[in-house]
């Protein structure tokens, strides 16, 4: 590996020079800034950032830590906050935790261990005493859900308003049984997910029992698919369903297709995100289309400042935004039962 003392020794300069050249020290003329840059290039220097944060450089790295990169609803937060990093001089660190507390402990730890300038998190269920200390010790917000023990930093989606689009749109069209199929109630995105569900079944007449309920781990395809089958195969199966992740939407149109079910004549379904496939699959998917790009790119800029002015008080802040009911051709009121055909005479 090539150090700062090999460039002094090819320039014939003294290891501190090229140390203050590399740090834009204003001691350093020019003329030897460049020509102690030109050299590193040439010779494959890379400076090594955990002597930088000794010397009491800042940290220019901020840690992005979510449930899941396969879920494209992640990955699209991922590329735009790294884009809004990129722009203001940050670098982004991805961290997966499979909503499991201990691995996000564990990143958590080694992105406290770095240094990092700052945090964005899409924090598990429950996360752990020391994640939330180690949380403590660093800029940091919360993202899509919100731990009450993390601060009140936060930018989500109307989780409540989203699903009671949803499912009030199925009321509307006369469906009296609807299944819903979601994440968790431990999770603060599926609590607030299903009581959307619920509040437009109340708001539509409808007892609770005409909702069937499903819920499991909001980012597993396999889910959806056991899901909708129990529903479908169940005494009394719904003519519609509302759907509450974007992987449980994938898992249930996959089985609807190999169950060939008819949509929207034998069932009814409203998904959740929308997906580039979304607007092909079938009839075309009415699903709640939610503004990834935009809560991103603002909660990245809202990190962005607060790293860069660094203000005296923690503040509560939160960032709300909504979702919006995307009207295709994949729900339409129930079939009516035929009528038995009279003879003649009878």
């Amino acid at each position: 590996m090539i150090t700062t003392r090999d460039i002094a020794e090819r320039l014939q300069l003294s290891v501190s020079t090229v140390g203050r050249a590399l740090a834009d020290d204003d001691r350093i003329s020019e003329q030897t800034k460049f020509r102690v840059r030109q050299a590193a290039a040439e010779m494959g220097y890379v400076a090594n950032r955990a002597a930088r944060m000794m010397r009491g450089a800042s940290s220019d790295v901020v840690g992005l830590v979510i449930p899941d990169i396969r879920n494209s609803f992640y990955s699209t937060i991922a590329h735009e906050l790294s884009k809004n990093m990129e722009a203001q001089g940050f670098q982004l660190i991805l961290s997966e935790t499979d909503d499991d507390r201990m691995v996000e402990l564990r990143h958590l730890r080694e992105l406290s261990a770095s240094r990092v300038a700052g945090v964005i998190i899409v924090p598990t269920a429950r996360p752990h005493s020391e994640s939330v200390k180690l949380l403590k010790a660093v800029p940091h917000v919360q993202l899509l859900r919100k731990h009450s023990s993390l601060g009140s930093q936060w930018f989500g989606v109307n989780d409540f308003d989203a699903l009671r689009q949803a499912t009030a749109h199925l009321v509307e069209q006369g469906h009296p049984r609807i299944g819903y199929v979601g994440g968790p109630a431990e999770l603060p995105t599926g609590a607030e997910r299903l009581k959307g569900f619920r509040s437009a079944l109340s708001g539509g007449n409808l007892s609770s029992e005409a909702g069937c309920i499903e819920l499991g781990p909001p980012s597993s395809v396999e889910h959806g698919r056991q899901a909708v089958r129990r529903l479908l195969a169940g005494p009394s199966a719904p003519t519609a369903i509302a759907l509450g992740s974007v992987q449980l939407t994938l898992g249930v149109l996959e089985e609807l297709s190999r169950l060939d079910v008819k949509v929207p004549s034998e069932l009814s379904v409203v998904g959740f995100g929308d997906e580039p496939g979304f607007s092909w699959w079938g009839p075309g998917l009415t699903t709640i289309g939610l503004p990834i790009q935009e809560m991103a790119t603002g909660c990245g800029l809202w990190l962005m400042r607060r790293l860069t002015t660094k203000p005296d008080d923690d503040s509560a802040y939160a960032s709300v935004s909504p979702g919006s009911l995307i009207l295709r051709g994949s729900t339409a009121p129930p079939a009516q039962p035929r009528r038995p055909s009279r003879r003649k005479g009878s």
